[in-house]
């Protein structure tokens, strides 16, 4: 009787400090992985319809998780859709709204606003940007200043640079200063030609796979804004011929290679089923990209084809295979879910925009959109399936998108009454971001990154060196 007391009593003590050890250990949220394109159309992949772009790894994301039909991004443009992403707030509220920041530009992300990177940092996270910034390439606004704690790419797009004829608009058009290339907040080489454009994709991707090793033990936040597909585009001899000889098709091909190498190296790692990787895009998709049977692309009136993007969600044993979600959700939405995802506490001292989407984002069984309505920036609003955009001159147009997701029929002369409430709505939408606003942020003197290559290797060059050697 005795020993068996003894017993029971050892199992209880030995119970009580598991659960002490247990409560002990402080909350760990899974990793997270954001693959951003660039100006990648609604149906430039797969999973969204496409037959002559190859794109098998997205395919078996699709398959392996959740196709979101009706994922929009929130402001268009890189600029303005990349501030809205990390901050979860409408451009236009935060003064990143309008034409893209220019190199050498004193406009930039204000540092006081608070981006997934920081929010996720406070929970432990380490955080890495690898690809296009696009939100200010003066000191104070590059990644390190807001949140990251590593940070490889171009500090803009991938078409200013000399290459481009047109000129930078901040110097009346005069010749743009050449590409750098960025680690942490250094130029440690430049762009120099369409071979070293052709290897935006590759160095980017080999940087956030070194990411993921270096940090599988612990909580991780990889945000991969790519430069493809915007344009210029150029590919490898390889790809290229792969492709056959469509360099359009081959960009979007490559992309899928990323996507395919990213998510092999989560599974050779054994941390796939501790990790969500989302994959979309910043607007719709640039001049040889396509839209699917969406109406429009990027710039021109806000029709679906230039906000309504392809979007993929990824977390074996978490999120259900070849699950397909129509709910509305959009990328203001991510700052939001992902801070419930991981414990974050949204900043209550602003007005924040994006909504939790978190169970939408994740597949769960009756999951609702938290968007009643969706607005197209301040030109465009979506209640149900009733959607009203501002078209040529401003005239109002109204669509049935259950009936007509490509756009075809104006319906706007047979229903006066539903134009006159969706015009109402928007007015006073755009009314409380004017009467809500925070600025951007300036600096006194602001100049370029470099002003001409000097020492620094070409990005080929560059990528040939020993990896210690690259600092």
């Amino acid at each position: 009787m005795f020993l068996t007391c003894l017993k029971r009593l050892s199992f209880l003590c030995l119970l009580l400090t598991f659960c002490a050890q247990a409560h002990a250990v402080p909350f760990s949220g899974p990793n997270i992985v954001l693959i951003f394109i660039d100006d990648m159309g609604y149906g430039d992949i797969g999973p969204f319809g496409n037959k002559v772009n190859k794109t098998p790894h997205l395919d078996r994301m699709a398959k392996e998780g959740l196709k979101l039909t009706d994922f929009y991004v929130s402001n268009t443009a890189c600029t303005p859709s990349r501030a809205a992403l990390m901050t979860g707030t409408y451009a236009n509220r935060i003064g990143m709204d309008g034409r893209v920041v220019f190199p050498g530009e004193n406009r930039g992300l204000h540092p006081d606003e608070i981006t997934i990177a920081e929010l996720l940092k406070k929970e432990g996270y380490t955080t890495g940007c690898f690809g296009k910034w696009h939100l200010g390439d003066q000191q104070k606004f590059l990644p390190l200043a807001q949140g990251f704690d590593e940070y490889f790419g171009i500090p803009y797009s991938n078409d200013m640079w000399p290459g481009n004829k047109r000129g930078n608009p901040l110097t009346n058009r005069g010749p743009y200063t050449p590409l750098p290339v960025i680690r942490q907040d250094k130029a440690v080489a430049y762009v120099s030609d369409g071979p070293d454009q052709a290897l935006l994709c590759e160095v980017v991707t080999d940087e956030a796979v070194r990411f993921i090793k270096k940090h599988k033990e612990s909580p991780f936040f990889c945000y991969i804004p790519h430069a493809y597909v915007h344009k210029p585009r150029y590919a490898r001899p390889h790809i290229l011929k792969r492709a056959e000889g469509n360099v359009d098709r081959s960009n979007v091909e490559e992309v899928d290679d990323s996507v395919g190498r990213i998510l092999r190296t989560l599974r050779e790692l054994g941390i796939e089923n501790h990790t969500l990787v989302i994959f979309t895009s910043d607007n719709g998709g640039a001049g040889g990209m396509s839209m699917g049977p969406l109406r429009g692309g990027k710039g021109g009136p806000k029709y679906e084809g230039h906000m309504r993007v392809p979007t993929l969600t990824w977390w074996p044993g978490t999120i259900p295979d070849g699950k397909v979600s129509n709910e509305i959700a959009t990328t203001i939405d991510l700052l939001p879910s992902l801070a419930k995802l991981t414990g974050a506490k949204v900043p209550d001292d602003r007005t924040i925009d994006g909504k939790d989407a978190l169970d939408v984002l994740l597949g769960k069984t009756g999951a609702k959109s938290p968007h009643q309505i969706l607005y197209y920036e301040v030109d465009g609003i979506r209640r149900d399936n009733w959607k009203l955009v501002m078209g040529k001159r401003k005239k109002p147009e109204l669509y049935n998108l259950l009936k007509d997701i490509g756009e075809k029929n104006d319906l706007a002369s047979k229903h006066p009454d539903i134009v006159k409430q969706l015009k109402s709505m928007l007015h006073a939408h755009a009314e409380k971001i004017i009467e809500d606003t925070r600025p951007s942020a300036f600096v006194e003197q602001a100049t370029p990154i470099i002003s001409q290559p000097g020492k620094l290797p070409r990005l080929r060059d560059y990528m040939d060196l020993p990896r210690g050697q690259r600092k």
